[in-house]
């Protein structure tokens, strides 16, 4: 599907959050700045969670309570962790996993293991010459084992 602007990817967030429950990962892929921070954004939104969603760069992973009876939200920056799942189980991402929903940025390669069933979301900027295309993104989300296999995320094109 087609972005077109950063109120569109966080919109997309907010769509995708009505489908999440807890024990859901979704692993979010993209170059710097192609707008994943932004989605999580739409996530919270969604998911109504308290706190603004910042990046979590530098404090590695941030969780954002519901404000009613939903799950919570963990955002996980895993871009500055070379090891792979050994590292992140230092973050006991698999404790928070049955209750929460976890979003992790530069996850790919990292936390896969964490879960059979996942939800990656690729970002990826469109190639335009134009001032207006700078925020135009392809996403592409796909799920990943039997939790996803009868969801309809090509409802998520709105």
């Amino acid at each position: 599907m087609t972005v077109t602007s950063p109120e569109q990817m966080r919109d997309l967030g907010r769509r995708l959050a009505k489908l999440l429950r807890p024990g859901d990962l979704v692993l979010l892929t993209g170059e710097l700045g192609a707008g994943k921070t932004t989605l999580t954004r739409g996530l919270g939104e969604g998911l109504g969670v308290r706190g603004a969603v910042t990046s979590p760069t530098f404090v590695i992973a941030r969780v954002h309570p519901s404000l009613s009876d939903g799950p919570p939200l963990v955002h996980v920056d895993a871009y500055r962790l070379g090891g792979g799942l050994e590292e992140m189980e230092d973050l006991d991402l698999d404790v928070s996993l049955p209750d929460s929903v976890i979003a992790v940025e530069w996850g790919e390669g990292k936390v896969e293991g964490l879960s059979e069933d996942r939800l990656h979301v690729v970002i990826e900027r469109t190639a335009g010459t134009d001032a207006q295309d700078c925020d135009v993104r392809g996403v592409a989300v796909t799920g990943v084992g039997p939790r996803w296999a009868d969801e309809d995320l090509a409802s998520l094109a709105g």
